[in-house]
């Protein structure tokens, strides 16, 4: 049974740490970053962006956050009025590696779904020595539930990308009823939502513009010395894309 979900893509901060760039529209593998974040939730039933209205998403819905550039915890407040299925993917508009397969993952971890892949994380514990996969990590399920709030990508470094999740849409918009602050992590982190690491880097994000040539070094043809935008280290912030309160 398919997973009914809606995607929010937060698409406008002000990209601060890129001179004011018009960072959604930023090409990496020939297309705009957003575009392939909208592709990589083609199966969303409602796809909203919130950002200035742009071409090439034709069957994006926009909305803007009031004030506008006023942060991802006002951006999320105003894509979550347009959400109406049980789900909601919660992302960056600069993930040049997502795909709709990781996007499925984190709702199969989330929902609960039996003969999905054990998520490496918050709540795992290592195989012992006399089991299948011995060393390998395996989350140990809630007792008595069958489903979390939601999940979200951690980075090579184990930091929760709070901009790279899934989220009931009633937990959410229950969060967000009783919030005050500004911080993105501030609302998410205590939903306590099961985590994954999944291959192919799809928490990438291209905060600053050795990001976005680190992931321009992996296109075809490219004559970048670093194909792999992991290998190299990046000032990160310490919650990973839980940017500041002005920046999305």
């Amino acid at each position: 049974m398919t997973i009914r979900y809606d995607a929010c893509v937060l698409a406008g901060g002000l990209a601060r740490r890129l001179d004011g760039r018009d960072k959604p529209g930023l090409r990496v593998s020939g297309r705009p970053l957003v575009e392939s974040v909208a592709a990589a939730v083609s199966s969303a039933e409602r796809l909203v962006i919130v950002g200035p209205s742009r071409p090439g998403l034709p069957r994006a819905v926009f909305r803007r956050e009031d004030p506008p550039g006023g942060g991802p915890v006002p951006a999320l407040r105003a894509g979550l009025a347009e959400m109406t299925a049980p789900w909601t993917a919660l992302l960056a508009a600069d993930l040049p590696f997502l795909t709709a397969g990781h996007v499925t993952a984190l709702l199969e971890a989330a929902a609960g779904r039996p003969g999905t892949e054990e998520p490496e994380g918050r709540g795992a514990r290592e195989r012992s020595a006399g089991e299948p996969g011995a060393g390998e990590a395996v989350r140990e399920p809630a007792p008595g539930r069958s489903s979390a709030a939601g999940a979200v990508l951690l980075d090579d470094e184990g930091r929760e990308q709070w901009l790279a999740g899934v989220w009931r849409t009633e937990s959410l918009a229950r969060a967000l009823a009783r919030y005050e602050g500004r911080s993105l992590r501030g609302l998410l982190a205590p939903l306590s939502p099961i985590t994954l690491h999944l291959p192919g880097r799809p928490w990438f994000d291209c905060d600053t513009m050795d990001d976005l040539q680190r992931a321009r070094a992996t296109e075809p043809g490219s004559d970048g010395e670093d194909a792999n935008p992991s290998r190299a280290p990046r000032e990160r912030h310490p919650h990973g894309t839980a940017t500041p309160a002005d920046e999305e």
